[in-house]
This record gives C-alpha cells, sequence and structure tokens, in this order.
C-alpha cells in the first residue's frame, strides 16, 4: 500500500488529506487562510500564516491518521500567487500578491505590444492574474533582493531546501512557451526579469527532494502540480475534450486539450496540465475571479449568514434580476481588469432573495460562456461537465448551470478532488511503472444535474445576460 500525505494550499485555506492508494482517506485537516482586499485592487497574503497553514495542516492530519507511516508528501499550489524571498535564510521579503491581484494591470497595458507574440508563445493572454506581471510589478514597486517566485518554490524551499517548480505552474507564467521546456529568455526581457534567478521545471511525476517538516526522518516530496490541474486530474479527464469546473474562492473550468498544443483563437487559455513519463498533457481553462468569493461578499452585506442560506433565498425569489457578479474583474473571454460587478432589473419589490439569485446565475451564465467557448474551440459543443469544489453544495446553482449551458452536470462525490489528484501524480513519481489510468482513482457521481430548461429559454437568458456583461465593460470610462 502506497500512503500519500497531499497538501492543498489554497487562497482560503490549506487542506492536508492522508489517502492511501485505495482512495481511502485516513487524516484531514483544514486551516482558513483570510486574504487581504486592499482599495487599489491588491489581494494580499501574510507569507508566515501560509506556511504555517501548509506544517500545521500537515501534520494534524497525520495526527488524525494515528501517525500511520507515509511514503510521499505532494503539494498542489494556488498556480499564479507570488512573493519575493531571501534564497538563503528563506525570509519572505513581500506579502503573497494572490492571483486575484490587479495592480499589474497598468503594467500589462504597458506592454500591450507583446500581447499577440506572448499568447502565441505561451498560450496565455497578457493579463494581471498570471505570474510575470505580479513578478515585474513588485520588483517596480521596489521589492529588491532575493528571487521572486511563485508560492510552490518558497514552500517547498521551507520543506526540502530545493529550489524548485513543476511545469504545470511554470506554464502559468507567461515565462515558458507552451511547446517546450523551460523558461525563455526573451519573455524573461519582456517583464524586466531577464536577471532574475529562476527555479528548476520538474515534471509532474519527479521526486524533488526530501522533507523531515512531517517526522523525524527523510520522505520524498514529489508529483508537484497546480491546484486546478490537479482536480482535471482526479475527476478523470484523460481524454481531449473531458471537462471540469471547481468552485472555490473562483470558478475554473479546464478541459483536456491532447497533446499537440495550440494556441486558444477564442479568449481562453492554453497550459501544461500535466507532463509524466516523458510526455505533456495540455489543458484549455477559463477563470471566474469570484465564485465562493462573492458569496462571501453576500456573507458580509448580510444577505445571508451562511452558505447553507443560499437555496432557500434564492428559491423563494422572483426572476428578471441579473447580476454580473465581476467583482475582482472579468477574466476570461474578456480579460478586462477594470470590469466591475452591476445588478440590472432591480425593481422596489427586488429584495436580498434577488440578489442571491441573480449572483448563483451570474455564475453560472459565466461558467456556461466559457463552455460555449469550449465547443468551438474543439469543434462541438460540450454535453458534460464534472464539478467539485464547496459552492457544488448549492443544488440551485449546480442547476442553474445545467440550464443555462444546457450541459449534464456531475457532481464530484469528494470535496478533495485537488488533493486526491496531486497523490495520483504523488504514487507515480514513486512507482515508475505506474500509468496513469492506473493512478487515478475511478469515480462514479454523486448526483447528476440534468436541463430542465427549454433550449430556446437557456439562449434567451444567456443574451439578455451577455448584454449586461458588455455594459460593465464600460463602467469605470
Amino acid at each position: 500500500m502506497t500512503t500519500v500525505l497531499a497538501i492543498d494550499q489554497g487562497t482560503s485555506g490549506t487542506k492536508a488529506i492522508v489517502v492511501d492508494n485505495a482512495g481511502v482517506i485516513h487524516g484531514l485537516a483544514e486551516y482558513p487562510l483570510h486574504p487581504s482586499y486592499l482599495a487599489d485592487g491588491g489581494v494580499e497574503q501574510d507569507p508566515q500564516a501560509l506556511l504555517a497553514s501548509v506544517l500545521e495542516a500537515g501534520r494534524a492530519a497525520l495526527a488524525q491518521a494515528g501517525g500511520m507511516p507515509i511514503d510521499i508528501v505532494t503539494l498542489a499550489n494556488q498556480g499564479e500567487s507570488i512573493l519575493a524571498w531571501d534564497e538563503t535564510t528563506g525570509r519572505p521579503l513581500s506579502p503573497v500578491i494572490v492571483w486575484q491581484d490587479r495592480r499589474s494591470a497598468a503594467l500589462c497595458a504597458r506592454l500591450a505590444v507583446h500581447r499577440d507574440h506572448l499568447a502565441a508563445r505561451t498560450g496565455l493572454v497578457l493579463d494581471p492574474y498570471f505570474s510575470a506581471p505580479k513578478m515585474a510589478w513588485l520588483r517596480e514597486s521596489g521589492v529588491r533582493g532575493g528571487v521572486v517566485t511563485t508560492t510552490d518554490s518558497w514552500i517547498l524551499h521551507h520543506l526540502t531546501g530545493a529550489f524548485v517548480t513543476d511545469v504545470s505552474t511554470a506554464s502559468r507564467s507567461l515565462l515558458m512557451p507552451l511547446a517546450e521546456a523551460g523558461w525563455a529568455p526573451d519573455l524573461l526581457d519582456v517583464f524586466g526579469l531577464g536577471r532574475e534567478k529562476m527555479p528548476a521545471v520538474l515534471a509532474s511525476d519527479t521526486i524533488a527532494s526530501t522533507t523531515r517538516a512531517f517526522g523525524d526522518r527523510d520522505i520524498p516530496v514529489g508529483g508537484l502540480v497546480v491546484d486546478q490541474q490537479a482536480a482535471l486530474l482526479a475527476e478523470h479527464c484523460l481524454q481531449p475534450g473531458d471537462a471540469k469546473c471547481t468552485f472555490g474562492t473562483g470558478a475554473f473550468l479546464l478541459a483536456h486539450a491532447g497533446e499537440n498544443p495550440q494556441p486558444p483563437q477564442s479568449g481562453l487559455a492554453a497550459s501544461v496540465a500535466w507532463e509524466v513519463r516523458g510526455k505533456r498533457s495540455f489543458c484549455l481553462d477559463g477563470q471566474i475571479y469570484t465564485a465562493g468569493s462573492a458569496v462571501r461578499w453576500l456573507r458580509q452585506l448580510g444577505f445571508i449568514q451562511d452558505a447553507k442560506d443560499l437555496d432557500p433565498m434564492a428559491e423563494q425569489a422572483a426572476d428578471g434580476v441579473l447580476c454580473v457578479p465581476a467583482l475582482a474583474g472579468l477574466a476570461a473571454p474578456w480579460w478586462n481588469p477594470d470590469a466591475r460587478a452591476c445588478f440590472t432589473g432591480l425593481g422596489l419589490a427586488s429584495g436580498p432573495a434577488e440578489m442571491v439569485r441573480a449572483v448563483l446565475e451570474g455564475i453560472a451564465a459565466q461558467v456556461a460562456e466559457l463552455c460555449r467557448l469550449l465547443g468551438q474551440e474543439s469543434g462541438g459543443p460540450l454535453r458534460r461537465l464534472k464539478v467539485d469544489g464547496g459552492l457544488t453544495q448549492s443544488r440551485f446553482l449546480m442547476q442553474a448551470l445545467a440550464d443555462i449551458a444546457q450541459v449534464e452536470v456531475e457532481l464530484f462525490p469528494s470535496q478533495h478532488a485537488t488533493p486526491l489528484g496531486a497523490a495520483a501524480l504523488a504514487r507515480m513519481a514513486l512507482l515508475p511503472d505506474l500509468s496513469i489510468a492506473e493512478a487515478v482513482l475511478p469515480w462514479q457521481p454523486e448526483r447528476v444535474f440534468q436541463p430542465i430548461w427549454s433550449a430556446d429559454r437557456a439562449s434567451a437568458f444567456r443574451a439578455r445576460w451577455l448584454r449586461a456583461a458588455e455594459l460593465v465593460q464600460d463602467m469605470r470610462n
């Protein structure tokens, strides 16, 4: 039996599970994190709190598992969040600049002449969401010395002493060509990062080093991956066109795109899903910056007390109110950091219930638009979407997604897709003869949501919502 300590380091918290190769979870621990949302579009985390959450969650999961021996530790990371730090001491030199942070928007505008070249080379859009603009902004803001990397490299330095990242994380940076290996000097130069020391880029089935952070013996660390790609793997999206959406702080739609990448033409992004046994698989993805964070916003306004209030309120609400929940800008396919949220169709009879319903339908409408674009890229409409994450507990949201997107929505039966996907890669790192199909555990949907709306009703709703989405593009002008 192979036992993995899989750590999922996310925006709102860190989760750790101890899981065996049959998928039995022997230990589970979660530690919350509280990002700071700044008035200027900044989103930051305390690096020391982030690192402490990794160590505490891992150790608590092991304690819950009764101290059972583990064979390997793996880490799934936020993907595009960065910080500067001292490579010798590990001391952070800046806050963590979270993937939602928009303060590099002006820098991206200044570099707009490179937009087409960057898209063709990297498969990504020049946008503050990705790593390089935030790294360049941090340097331009006056943070000097040390290295500037994604958070995984800093965490792994503290766990192992190694200076590494993985190929899926590197491919989210705008600094690594889509179809090539390693960092590209010309891309680093575009962002003024040509003199930066960059971490070694590892395949997804590689042992990075060893750690004693979780016991008194050296334990291998490997199977490193971005959180969303880990969920894609856990949900058995192993064939081109297989797609999933994770509903967390944001919502992230990914689809397997095969082994021969092409820069997307629809406003979606393309990146490495994973590299195992010497072969890379790629994915197409679209992002929604505010999903769980939009629900937190509703709670802060006093419209709901808890996420469990979403469905009762939405179900009693009258229809007609629309929301574009662009509370941190719009990502794919608009890529507009200046867009702001709006409600339309409000009347004197509208109340908190209508606002809650509109936010949930607005999240579903954004995912539906991404589903439509995936269909364009793959040459046929998306018929099935696998889903995971905390917000999938909202039956209203899942049914709205099925209705608006006109797709079958399959609910993953665990709230732990990301660490389970990372655990599969860890098993491959430890067992060289294990295939990817053998490493990923089979599953059956906990529930399937079929479209109830007619195609005409769905089309009419999407048209109305898209008109509202166009409206918010110019709200700050």
